[in-house]
């Protein structure tokens, strides 16, 4: 089942403008749950509504970690899927970058949205019930990878998808050790109060290119420069099987990964099922649905 799509005011957070980018206060709470909604304590809840992300050590065991890792090596081994456009493949080098869709090529990962652990947190963040909004596994190979650029997801979201509020979150699972030099996420903690608006007008297909290198939709160096200045840089570390939840306005991005150590990870986009996706409000047309879902319907065991 699908939500018919409407245009809807976009009053809150214009982006892609024509003039001089600025920083607007988030309209939004970023915590739309309670302690009594799902598996998340009022301290950790306190905490992930201060700075916008929370960490769960050991999501999953060892033995899923393995289990998930095989996983992972079998997708970008097949040869099969070398000319799906799900498959992103890194600019330079043509190696794996990223996997859309991920849970409509894997039963594993189909089932691991579906896992209290992760659709109880999902919900109880959100507040709501809620549906995939995207899926992806990311690969950053040692000596090989490349980071992404500092960005929000909501910006690209709400640009590009039509998402109309940032009430939406992201879970990412390590499959690797996450080092502090081997490519590791870096947030900046509590910039998910802050949406900071981009200048220049979305290309046709800008997809295309962006989930190879984002070019479109990427704050200014001084605007990055003012928002670490006030909020500072926290970096997510930590074993295989932790899971990183982070707000989807909170400006982040990694580096390249110049070490012998891969980082590879499982990432999870839930949205409020009160949060459909409507018309682009600063693209020509939507992304494919592998990038963005619109089928809107609850997620259940």
């Amino acid at each position: 089942m699908t939500t018919t799509e409407t245009r809807v005011d976009d009053t809150s957070y214009p982006t892609r403008i024509s003039g001089t980018p600025e920083h607007l206060p988030r309209a939004h709470p970023t915590v739309w749950g309670t302690e009594a909604d799902g598996p998340i304590d009022a301290a950790t809840l306190a905490s992930h509504d201060a700075t916008g992300y929370s960490v769960v050590d050991q999501l999953l065991s060892p033995g899923e970690v393995q289990t998930y890792w095989q996983e992972l090596v079998r997708l970008s081994s097949d040869e099969r899927l070398r000319t799906d456009e799900r498959v992103i493949t890194e600019a330079r080098t043509g190696e794996v970058r990223s996997v859309f869709d991920v849970h409509e090529l894997s039963g594993l990962v189909a089932e691991l949205v579906r896992d209290p652990r992760v659709l109880g947190r999902a919900r109880q963040l959100l507040g709501s019930e809620v549906y995939l909004h995207q899926t992806r596994v990311n690969y950053m190979p040692g000596f090989k990878g490349t980071g992404f650029y500092w960005h929000s997801d909501f910006e690209t979201w709400h640009a590009e998808d039509g998402m109309p509020s940032p009430r939406a979150v992201s879970c990412s699972i390590a499959l690797t050790d996450n080092y502090p030099f081997n490519g590791g996420l870096m947030i900046m903690p509590g910039s998910q109060r802050t949406f900071v608006q981009c200048a220049g007008e979305t290309p046709s297909e800008n997809y295309k290119s962006s989930l190879k290198e984002q070019r479109a939709g990427v704050p200014a160096e001084g605007d990055i420069v003012a928002m670490a200045a006030e909020y500072g840089i926290d970096q997510f570390t930590g074993q295989s099987g932790s899971a990183l939840w982070f707000d989807s306005n909170i400006l982040h991005g990694s580096g390249n990964n110049i070490t012998p150590y891969p980082r590879s990870n499982i990432f999870l986009v839930f949205n409020s099922v009160e949060n459909p996706l409507v018309e682009p409000f600063a693209a020509g047309s939507p992304r494919p649905s592998f990038i963005a879902g619109r089928d809107f319907t609850p997620l259940t065991r």
